[in-house]
């Protein structure tokens, strides 16, 4: 009998209740007993959702206050000493390892903070040290199992598994991941028994490393960890839940382990179906088949389905499944009122796509014949007209077009004398806080209850004390602050003809930041200019010279809900023609330095490093390239990547050409000065000296030795010094003293010299 399935759920909320109630707690506005009451009513709702929408296994433990794998790493007692030394309570102590803590208990930094796989999430780097006691001790699985029991909804608790924790974890003290083995068998192996006492079905483990590049040592890993773990399982049935790719360079060692169930992604493994016609499936397993992509928001051609699913037809116990968790997805179209019903209709979000689960098990039992038919006259009418002349435009690019002249060294040295900025010049990366005033007067203004012409004199406003408090603290390269923009790729989608917009479709990026992710419905050209005005009058304010801040195509794509009918390739070349226009009109109109953020450079990057530069960065860095190429040779060109690991792709971050890239570092411990150094990085770069998502202040003390710390990896004339990436998040308070601190402190490095 066919059965569905979800692997995990959003958490979010319908509204983003859970964000709300998150940062109302931590600014100390509601109790924790008020914020755990609107968790679980959160909870309860979802659970509630899938059971009527008839869901058969519905995931408990999916849920988190901040991030899934801090969670893991918590209820197996991974707290690093320093959080654990401040003496806070439970959840204070969560939050001081994901936000990091300044107060009366002491000052600590957030553990660093990296890109989930290819995704836009963002997760919490585990720590492993020679004092991390690995236990089971966390009650969170079991409370969230009970809860759902007790509402009366029937659940499979979900965690991340142990390999995967290992092999994303950061190692201090010499430690590494074969150390944590035993313990963590012991660990799991306690947390199977407390599970088979209350009568647990099903458990499944997250294990989504199995779809990366695996050696011999990493499978002898996994194989060290789940042997002893299954031949203690008793009576739960254990779920290994696979998503983000295929497990080719395992599949026949990991399913000759003898888990009860697999849960593989039929979507985004591109040799999923092949492995499995292949290999052959165990047949005493269950195959969770994610046939219903987790990650975009197009509605599942039903047909195509179908003829996948008819390929697995001698599987003996088959279950339809979601290819990932439905986090990376937006809660409901019901709530979207402006947009057509004719544009909806191509719209799944997460709540839609339990609903396409229960219609292809309708119609793999011959009872849901009107969903098929319904299905399938949606794909078989025509939904946009193609823009020819864009086609012939990206049809006739040649190499030049993709080249900028002079070569770097050139232009380095004549950007130079033509700036004449001092030793380690100091900017920011774009943004300043987004106020309530700010965000009041843009809401203002697209309700109607406001003019275009007073919605820019507060802008402009806004722009000039900017620019003024810039000037005042000592930067030398100024930004206008970016009040215009509601978030760095919405904004640009707003101004381009080919997407479409969402008023509710909000998902998380980390934390409690949520984006909205504009949807590309057509093709994307640029109608008029976009940020010019605002540009050109912070720079009439000031003699030094103001960056025009632009996003990148690359990071436009990546942070869209991309189409699913033309190639990511020939979408970046679309967007990165029409940024080219937006370049060439800053230039026109004095702007002399120009930062193009691809801050989601290493989002789409395959899993695989054999896949890297054939199915991405062939195209994603002359997407960066096709940019500025035509600028002038003084035009000083700058970009900015953030939470990624960028060490492993330096040598293609340097052929993007910029003349200046920042880097978030601070998190990540200036990890990425190494790889720089080793790699004779010719790129002019600035090194976050500072985590601007952490509700903390830096001291000069600590800058500074940042700084040093900087300049012993790097050469002097190359370095820049700014924060890690944009204040829009920041107080107006916080910002104000972090950057007094980040200018004294790089003062204090310059009279050491």
């Amino acid at each position: 009998m066919i059965q569905t399935s979800v692997s995990s759920f959003l958490r979010i909320g319908e509204k983003r209740e859970l964000k709300f109630a998150t940062e109302a707690y931590c600014r100390k506005e509601i109790s924790e007993n008020n914020l755990q009451d609107i968790a679980r009513t959160l909870r309860i709702k979802h659970w509630q959702l899938q059971q009527t929408t008839g869901i058969d296994y519905i995931a408990s433990n999916d849920f988190s206050f901040y991030d899934q794998v801090l969670d893991t790493a918590n209820l197996f007692n991974i707290v690093p000493k320093r959080y654990r030394d401040l003496k806070l309570g439970g959840l204070d102590t969560y939050f001081a390892q994901a936000r990091g803590y300044q107060g009366k208990n002491g000052d600590v930094k957030a553990l660093a903070m990296k890109k989930w796989f290819n995704t836009n999430y963002h997760y919490m780097v585990p720590e492993f040290d020679s004092a991390t006691d690995i236990r089971y001790i966390g009650r969170k699985l079991v409370d969230e199992l009970i809860e759902s029991r007790e509402n009366g909804i029937k659940t499979r608790p979900v965690i991340i598994g142990p390999f995967t924790l290992l092999k994303l974890a950061d190692y201090k003290d010499g430690r590494k991941a074969t150390d944590f083995i035993t313990p963590f068998v012991t660990a799991f192996t306690a947390l199977l028994t407390e599970l088979g006492n209350l009568n647990v079905d099903w458990f499944q483990f997250d294990e989504p490393a199995l779809v990366k590049d695996l050696s011999l040592d990493d499978l002898a890993l996994f194989k060290a960890l789940y042997q002893p773990i299954l031949a203690a399982r008793g009576s739960v049935k254990t779920l290994l839940q696979t998503y983000f790719g295929d497990i080719r360079d395992g599949y026949e060692t990991i399913t000759a382990l003898g888990f009860d169930g697999y849960g593989l992604d039929f979507v985004e493994g591109v040799q999923t179906l092949e492995l499995v016609q292949k290999h052959g499936f165990p047949k005493n397993a269950a195959l969770f088949a994610g046939v219903i992509n987790g990650k975009n928001i197009w509605r599942n051609q039903y047909s195509q389905t179908l003829e996948l699913l008819n390929k697995l037809s001698n599987i003996t116990t088959l279950t339809i499944s979601t290819s990932c968790s439905l986090q990376h997805v937006p809660y409901t179209t019901e709530n979207e009122e402006k947009l057509s019903n004719q544009v909806l209709a191509h719209f799944a979000f997460a709540k839609e796509k339990l609903t396409e689960l229960a219609e292809l098990k309708g119609i793999l039992t011959n009872s849901d014949t009107e969903a098929l038919i319904k299905n399938k006259r949606l794909f078989d009418g025509t939904r946009i007209v193609r823009n020819t002349e864009l086609l012939k435009q990206i049809a006739n690019l040649t190499e030049a077009d993709f080249t900028r002249t002079p070569a770097f060294s050139e232009r380095e040295n004549s950007q130079k004398a033509h700036f004449n900025l001092p030793i380690l010049p100091t900017t920011t990366i774009g943004s300043f806080p987004q106020t309530r005033e700010v965000r009041a007067n843009r809401a203002t203004y697209r309700k109607g209850a406001k003019t275009r012409e007073d919605y820019d004199k507060f802008i402009l406003e806004e722009i000039k004390k900017c620019v003024q408090y810039q000037e005042e603290i000592g930067l030398d390269v100024l930004v206008h602050g970016e009040f215009e923009r509601n978030d760095m790729v919405e904004f640009f989608g707003e101004n381009l003809n080919g997407y479409v917009f969402t008023q509710f479709a909000w998902v998380q990026s980390y934390g409690t930041r949520c984006v909205k992710p504009p949807i590309i419905w057509g093709d994307v050209t640029r109608h008029q200019p976009i940020t010019t005005f605002y540009s050109k009058y912070a720079q009439s304010l000031t003699q030094k010279h103001v960056k025009g801040m632009l996003t990148g195509p690359v990071t436009i794509l990546n942070w869209s809900f991309p189409r699913e009918d033309i190639s990511l390739r020939e979408s970046a070349q679309q967007i990165a023609l029409a940024i080219q226009e937006e370049v060439l009109d800053l230039e026109a109109n004095g702007i002399e330095i120009i930062q193009i953020d691809e801050a989601a450079l290493r989002e789409k990057l395959p899993l695989r490093k054999s896949d890297w530069f054939s199915q991405y960065l062939d195209w994603a860095i002359p997407a960066f390239r096709l940019v500025h190429s035509k600028v002038k040779p003084q035009t000083q060109i700058h970009t900015h990547m953030c939470y990624a690991e960028f060490e492993d792709i330096i040598k293609a971050i340097d052929d993007m050409d910029a003349d200046v890239i920042s880097f978030e570092a601070s998190r990540s411990d200036l990890s990425i000065l190494k790889a720089l150094k080793a790699n004779n990085f010719q790129t002019q770069v600035g090194p976050g000296i500072y985590d601007i998502h952490s509700p903390r202040v830096p001291s000069v003390s600590e800058m500074t030795t940042t700084i040093d710390n900087i300049l012993a990896e790097l050469p002097l004339e190359k370095i820049w010094i700014n924060p890690d990436c944009g204040l829009k998040t920041r107080s107006n308070a916080e910002v104000a003293e972090s950057l007094v601190n980040l200018i004294a402190a790089r003062q204090a490095v310059i009279d050491n010299l």
